[in-house]
């Protein structure tokens, strides 16, 4: 038997580096369905109190088929840690940079949601580049609702 060492206790054994992404790579992430405890999750941390996501009758009077979830909700599903992207660059990762988003059609509860992220760009730098991703969140619809980017500074292979 080999001694154990946590620095070898990994989801992922093979760390990359900058170099070894490519333009097209897509990262899945869970799909979730909207649950009223994710809604009650998201109003515990958020603190946001409208009606509009809490109170079905609410909605209803305003003509919506069920609680809407607020855009940071849906957001959230496409935080990178999800999914396999942060396993992979535990010794590259220096940070994330920026991100952005746009909210193209309404998630109700009892939705269900399919994050993803694709790589669009990659900017070498000397002993960094930027990797920026492509963040989308499809409905059971098929409907895109959400769309974004998210860029991270990945460190080069070392020589």
């Amino acid at each position: 038997m080999t001694e154990f060492d946590p620095a070898q206790h990994r989801m992922i054994p093979e760390q990359r580096w900058f170099e070894d992404f490519a333009l097209g790579e897509r990262f899945v992430l869970p799909g979730r369905t909207m649950t009223s405890a994710v809604f009650a999750a998201f109003q515990t941390a958020s603190g946001d109190t409208h009606p509009v996501h809490y109170d079905l009758e609410y909605c209803r009077a305003r003509g919506m088929p069920n609680l809407l979830a607020h855009g940071f909700q849906t957001l959230i599903h496409t935080a990178p840690g999800a999914g396999l992207f942060p396993f992979l660059v535990e010794e590259s990762l220096v940070g994330f940079l920026e991100q952005s988003s746009r909210f193209l059609k309404p998630v109700f509860a009892d939705d269900t949601i399919y994050p993803a992220l694709e790589i669009t760009e990659l900017v070498p730098g000397r002993s960094t580049g930027v990797v920026t991703m492509r963040s989308t969140v499809f409905n059971q619809r098929k409907e895109l609702v959400l769309e974004g980017m998210q860029k991270f500074l990945i460190r080069r292979r070392p020589a």
